[in-house]
Formats: structure tokens, C-alpha cells, sequence
């Protein structure tokens, strides 16, 4: 089983989606295995976007998800980052498939409601980052069996 890191942002909470989305989540077959609601510090925001110092919208990123709450998790399943990653949709909402995320529920790309983790070093990377191994939780799935063959 794979496990990737999920965030819904600022705009996701502020907006009443978090159901929604880790409904979505969930519906698609994976699994949460840690989650808390917490206001992201400065610190943990540049750590977190560290690959885009320097750019032109860092500042405004590091403004933007320090701005209010978010929802951070950890989900485990079958491959477990692409399928986040397609149910999340493209980065500009603009370019989302319909039935995605960001595809029916964002309109512009700074305010694209979810981030998730793009590949393996990086979910490791980032789960590492906002959890500790004890907050991982470990727990039996019962209609796992209907889920994965």
C-alpha cells in the first residue's frame, strides 16, 4: 500500500469543503491513516514550499496558506498518489478534468483548494514533515476487500 500527503488549503476550509473533498477522497477507495485541522506557521509554510523560493508568487504563497486553517492528512492505498492526484485534478482549475476537485469546485490556480504530494520521495518527504510516525495510524479497512482485488 502507498501513502501520500493531502492538504486541503485555506480556501478548501474557508469555503465548507472539507467534507466534500475528503468524501472524494475516500468514495475512491483510500483510506485516511492521519488527519488533523490546524493553523500552518510561517516556518512550517516555507519548509513545506521551499522548492519555490525565490520564485514571484513564493511571498504570496507563504501569505495565502498561513492565512486561515487547513486540513492536513495522510491517505494509504493502491497507488495512492496517482489516484489523489487524478481525483485532485490539474494545478489550473481552468485545465481540471469535470468530475475532479478542481475541475468542478476551484476557479483560479492560487486558489485551487487542495494540495497533494506529486510523487514518492515527496509524499514521504512531506508526510515526514507535518506528522509524526506516531500520529500515523495503523487500522484494519474492512471493505478493503471490495476495493482492491
Amino acid at each position: 500500500m502507498e501513502r501520500t500527503f493531502v492538504m486541503i488549503k485555506p480556501d478548501g476550509v474557508q469555503r465548507g469543503l472539507i467534507s466534500e473533498i475528503l468524501g472524494r477522497l475516500e468514495r475512491r477507495g483510500l483510506k485516511l491513516v492521519a488527519m488533523k485541522f490546524m493553523q500552518v506557521s510561517r516556518p512550517l509554510a516555507e519548509e513545506h514550499y521551499a522548492i519555490h523560493k525565490g520564485k514571484g508568487f513564493y511571498d504570496g504563497l507563504i501569505e495565502y496558506i498561513t492565512s486561515g486553517p487547513v486540513v492536513a492528512c495522510v491517505v494509504e492505498g493502491p497507488n495512492a498518489i496517482a489516484l489523489v492526484r487524478q481525483t485532485v485534478g490539474a494545478t489550473r482549475p481552468h485545465e481540471a478534468a469535470p468530475g475532479t476537485i478542481r475541475g468542478d469546485l476551484a476557479v483560479m490556480v492560487g486558489r485551487n483548494l487542495v494540495h497533494a504530494s506529486d510523487g514518492p520521495e515527496t509524499a514521504t518527504t512531506e508526510t515526514a514533515l507535518w506528522f509524526t510516525p506516531d500520529e500515523l495510524v495503523e487500522w484494519e479497512q474492512p471493505a478493503l476487500k471490495w476495493i482492491v482485488e
